[in-house]
């Protein structure tokens, strides 16, 4: 099975890459082949340009940019981390939305 490619977009990146953490360790315990990581949202823009990714997430600070983001990357699944989520840090319940979003 091939590394399925998790990114998460953010504003600044502190708390992402907490969340980066959570998943990882959600994922290690499904033994789940992924690389997850964050990226700020002027490096997402071009990181999509060059590379492709199986999912976007954004984080909830930067939501207003979801449609943007879905009409640059059509064929990328893109979606919100959801508020309780984020706020709770809760890599689990992200990843299970990664997950569903790629299939």
């Amino acid at each position: 099975m091939a590394t399925k490619e998790i990114m998460l977009v953010c504003a600044a990146g502190m708390s992402t890459s907490l969340m980066v953490t959570r998943m990882q360790k959600a994922a290690e315990e499904k033994g789940l082949l992924v690389n997850i990581f964050a990226v700020p949202v002027p490096e997402a823009e071009s990181y999509l340009a060059e590379h492709q990714v199986d999912v976007v997430l954004l984080g909830p600070q930067v939501r207003y940019l979801l449609d943007s983001f879905r009409e640059k990357s059509a064929a990328t699944p893109v979606d919100v981390i959801p508020m309780t989520d984020y706020g709770m840090m809760k890599g689990d319940k992200v990843l299970e939305l990664a997950e569903s979003l790629m299939q």
